[in-house]
């Protein structure tokens, strides 16, 4: 049986999660990205981590099974941990941009959300601490961005704006080739910034007119998707499967992304449901 979680508990969590956005992101600052600290290989030579990944998840683990003993946790770094019957369960990325933290190039995020037991989100932050913003959503709550409240853009069509991608780890997906041509056509810039929680949420605060990838991730998309869909942003599919792709875009010009989106990527269309 699955257990309701109730405003109040996720008024604590999102507290909680504010909190530890924050330290994170004085963490990753200070933790050297780029300054010579060592780099590991995980999978292959582009998928790594670093002594920050490590110590991030370890501390927002800690703190988050102190809390919140009974919910469950799944990280990047350090897998899952389940979570009571019933009980929702958390999704940690540590450092969403290890390699741009690790070369010094100051685009990653923190990124942090609570789903139900069948995946639904309930909460997401992600943090930029670079910036210093902190992108937060309750289910049903709407969007905020350092505690003010942020809105998709209400740009009618993609010609002349930016849409934001991600490359699937080091490499384009199926699809990806002819989107960038359409896109480049259609006179809307295109960019791969390396982050995909950092860009997902840029359509949440209207930066971004659309935004895709070719894989989902629920530890570093479910809360940027969260945030974005709460922000007025239309996701396609609403709740994509595990590796099933992702398009997101400011509602006016969501038929025309959804229609794009069909002729490029073809079998990997993303349909409402």
């Amino acid at each position: 049986m699955t257990r309701a979680v109730t405003g109040h508990a996720l008024d604590g969590a999102l507290r909680v999660a504010v909190e530890l956005a924050e330290w994170a992101s004085e963490t990753i600052r200070s933790g050297g990205g780029g300054a010579g600290g060592p780099i590991r290989q995980k999978a292959g030579p582009a998928d790594i981590v670093t002594d920050t990944d490590e110590k991030v998840e370890a501390h927002v683990r800690a703190v988050l099974r102190r809390e919140f003993p009974d919910w469950g946790i799944t990280g990047e770094e350090y897998g899952v941990e389940e979570a009571a019957p019933g009980a929702p369960h958390w999704l940690i990325d540590p450092v969403d941009g290890t390699t741009n933290y690790a070369h010094g190039l100051g685009w990653c995020s923190f990124s942090l959300g609570l789903a139900e037991p069948d995946g639904a989100p309930l909460l997401g932050v992600v943090a930029d601490p670079w910036r210093g913003e902190v992108f937060t959503a309750v289910r049903g709550g709407g969007a905020h961005l350092n505690g003010e409240p942020i809105r998709a853009a209400d740009h009618t069509t993609l010609t002349g704006h930016v849409f934001l991608t991600e490359w699937a780890a080091h490499a384009h997906w199926p699809g990806l080739d002819a989107l960038l041509t359409e896109l480049a056509a259609r006179h809307c810039t295109a960019r791969v910034m390396g982050s995909t929680a950092l860009s997902l949420a840029q359509v949440a605060a209207g930066r971004a007119t659309a935004a895709a990838i070719g894989e989902f991730h629920p530890v570093d998309g479910l809360p940027a998707l969260l945030i974005a869909t709460e922000a007025g942003a239309v996701a396609m599919p609403r709740l994509p499967a595990y590796d099933e792709p992702l398009l997101l875009s400011a509602p006016q010009a969501a038929a025309e992304a959804r229609e794009l989106w069909r002729t490029t990527v073809g079998s990997h269309e993303p349909t409402p449901r």
